[in-house]
């Protein structure tokens, strides 16, 4: 074949490029989230990421023999991104939730009757610090732009004690360890609690995450359940209570499902600890994922792990060689929603 075009201008060799022309994404009235994905996908930069993040997660619940580990953090529950993942649970399409005690605090809050609410980030007229101090005074505390009022940490406070914890010491009295517990016991037992009270009182908002995990047998995870209230809890009482969390415990249980996993799929929300415990699962395992999205606001050029690239994943062996995987860097609580969305509608339509 001649290296001249049909002008006479010489094309030179190219290996790496292809003929895959950018194309305009498409919007109209009526179209699904699917068609949007679909759409993104005719684009550069983020459109193209969403719309492999939508493929790759599509493929990956959508094949049986994949066991698919989610990893949640950030602050996803109280923004209201609680019952996406508690209908995925639901649905099967979670194996193993890790996530943080902050979210699992949120969780039970909305389980027993608390609510989050929307708040706004400064007040007109004050600034930033002005409007934290008041809000400091008037017991409300800030998430960026979503309130919670104080009294629901009391609120969760009594179910832990009330619902809890005294069943966990009834694990002592049944031939437990002399009160040594591990943290997904702990997260089990929580789930279970939701779920009872949410119904016995009836609660208006669903039970959420961890009752989802417990009606379904998925194992919730919290590598660093000290790090949020309802560490502060468990600490609390285990001041007054033969009660302690045994934090090597749950290494066994989510690496003997790494083990039995044909295949391995992971979507992981944010960064920090619960991305970490999701990836290095696979460092004691003779596989590793085929699968991997990422969904994350945090930049790669820092050497940070919440933004490293799922690539770098790959050269620790946490990733296969030829394992399907994306980043996308943009607020979970836009893209989540999206991509969970997009992937449920091909998989149903299947």
């Amino acid at each position: 074949m001649s290296d001249e075009s049909h002008d006479g201008h010489h094309e030179p060799e190219r290996e790496e490029f292809h003929h895959d022309p950018i194309g305009h994404a498409e919007v109209r009235a009526g179209m699904t989230v699917g068609e949007l994905a679909d759409s993104y996908g005719d684009a550069g930069i983020g459109a193209a990421d969403v719309h492999e993040a939508v493929d790759i997660y599509a493929e990956m619940l959508g094949d049986e023999d994949v066991t698919n580990f989610f990893g949640l953090a950030g602050a996803m529950v109280p923004t209201g991104m609680r019952k996406i993942v508690a209908e995925l649970i639901r649905d099967g399409h979670i194996d193993a939730l890790v996530t943080t005690g902050a979210n699992l605090t949120h969780d039970a809050i909305e389980a027993v009757g608390g609510k989050h609410h929307h708040g706004q980030v400064h007040a007109e007229g004050k600034t930033e610090r002005d409007h934290d101090e008041q809000l400091r005074d008037e017991e409300v505390d800030r998430i960026y732009n979503v309130y919670l009022p104080q009294e629901h940490f009391a609120l969760f406070e009594n179910h832990l004690r009330s619902e809890v914890f005294p069943a966990l010491e009834g694990d002592r009295e049944d031939g437990g360890d002399d009160g040594v517990v591990s943290i997904q016991r702990l997260t089990e037992e929580l789930g279970r609690a939701n779920g009872e009270v949410n119904d016995r009182e009836g609660v208006e908002e669903g039970a959420g995450v961890a009752a989802a995990a417990y009606e379904n047998d998925v194992p919730i995870y919290c590598p660093a359940i000290q790090d949020s209230v309802l560490g502060l809890q468990a600490w609390m009482y285990s001041q007054t209570a033969e009660f302690t969390l045994d934090a090597l415990a749950d290494m066994t249980t989510i690496t003997d499902q790494a083990f039995e996993a044909e295949k391995a799929g992971a979507m992981v929300v944010g960064g920090g600890v619960p991305k970490n415990y999701v990836l290095q699962t696979m460092l004691v395992s003779p596989e590793a994922y085929d699968y991997a999205v990422q969904l994350t606001m945090d930049p790669p050029q820092t050497g940070g792990l919440s933004g490293a690239t799922l690539d770098e994943a790959r050269s620790w062996g946490k990733l296969e060689k030829a394992a399907r995987n994306v980043s996308v860097y943009a607020d979970a609580t836009i893209t989540l929603p999206l991509v969970v969305a997009a992937a449920r509608e091909r998989i149903d339509a299947e």
